[in-house]
């Protein structure tokens, strides 16, 4: 009953002192979400993922301590103002509306998406197929170029689809190109993090390169004995770039990073040749992410290995 009680008051990112007392000194499980969270409730999005991890860890034998407080920042509704603010013009709206894409996005969707090919082996041919004649241009400065190599690249890496992928890109570049973006972000997610306790960071998506971002620049006295990122695209030049020099943040211990190599966003290691901070990140592709898109929370937090780091970590 007491576990009962402590689990359901971590959930909601409490403590209940006395039983705190009783089982020794507690750590906390923050979660950090990825996009297209906007319009969730909070709490229910935090229980959604503490199921997810209860669930794995039952299949196995185990269970989350009983001093873990559970909490998770919420950015969702924020980052959705911020791109209604923007007003960047998606295939859709250009197609439909007559609208102009936005240069400096399309700039930065053209990296992001060649860098994607590349490493997914879509060839100038396979582009070609979908673009449908013989384009005046290739590159960012062609519009319908980089449209074509979204849908080759859906062709070879099937899920995500162009649609929800360009809009992925969108808010990724919002929040690593805009300044103002990424400190209301970090302001939010950063509250999550203290000094008090050991904090087990689970990240997802785009919530990995915020936890990033916050703890490459933390002045705070924090401990993180374990950073796991899941689905992460901080090797996406595109997105590690703007964050040079790249370093291995210090509050962190260890950094455990998983991925589906079928998901799209998440296709490079985080490894000394993509992602260089100085020090080994332990890379888990062997993945497999059953949500339809392969990027799916769902998906990385039904892996038992993924879940035994960090029942372990929390054990510790």
């Amino acid at each position: 009953m007491r576990r009962r009680l402590l689990v359901q008051a971590a959930a909601a990112g409490l403590a209940a002192p006395n039983v705190l007392a009783q089982h020794g000194t507690p750590k906390r499980l923050l979660f950090v979400h990825g996009r297209s969270q906007g319009g969730r409730i909070p709490e229910e999005l935090k229980v959604e993922w503490f199921d997810l991890l209860t669930k794995t860890a039952a299949s196995i034998g185990r269970s989350v301590p009983a001093t873990t407080i559970v909490d998770m920042p919420f950015y969702g509704d924020k980052l959705d103002e911020f791109a209604r603010a923007a007003q960047i013009p998606l295939s859709t709206d250009i197609q439909n509306r007559g609208s102009e894409p936005d240069r400096e996005f399309q700039e930065f969707q053209a990296q992001f998406v060649d860098e994607l090919r590349n490493k997914a082996g879509v060839t100038d041919e396979e582009v070609q197929a979908e673009y449908g004649e013989i384009p005046a241009e290739r590159g960012p400065q062609n519009w319908r170029w980089v449209q074509a190599i979204l849908r080759a690249l859906d062709k070879k890496v099937p899920g995500m689809g162009p649609v929800t992928l360009e809009a992925f890109m969108r808010d990724v570049f919002l929040y690593v190109t805009k300044p103002g973006v990424r400190t209301a972000i970090d302001r939010v997610v950063s509250g999550g993090f203290g000094e008090d306790y050991p904090t087990i960071v689970v990240s997802h998506s785009l919530g990995t390169v915020v936890t990033y971002s916050i703890l490459a620049s933390e002045r705070r006295n924090l401990r993180v004995p374990l950073l796991v990122t899941l689905g992460s695209p901080l090797a996406v030049r595109a997105v590690r770039d703007p964050f040079r020099p790249l370093s291995y943040p210090t509050a962190i211990q260890s950094w455990y990073n998983a991925f589906d190599k079928r998901d799209v966003v998440a296709l490079y290691p985080l490894d000394r040749e993509n992602f260089p901070v100085g020090r080994t990140i332990a890379n888990n592709d062997a993945v497999r992410n059953q949500t339809d898109n392969r990027h799916g929370i769902a998906g990385y937090m039904n892996n038992v290995e993924v879940v035994t780091k960090i029942l372990d970590a929390l054990e510790k």
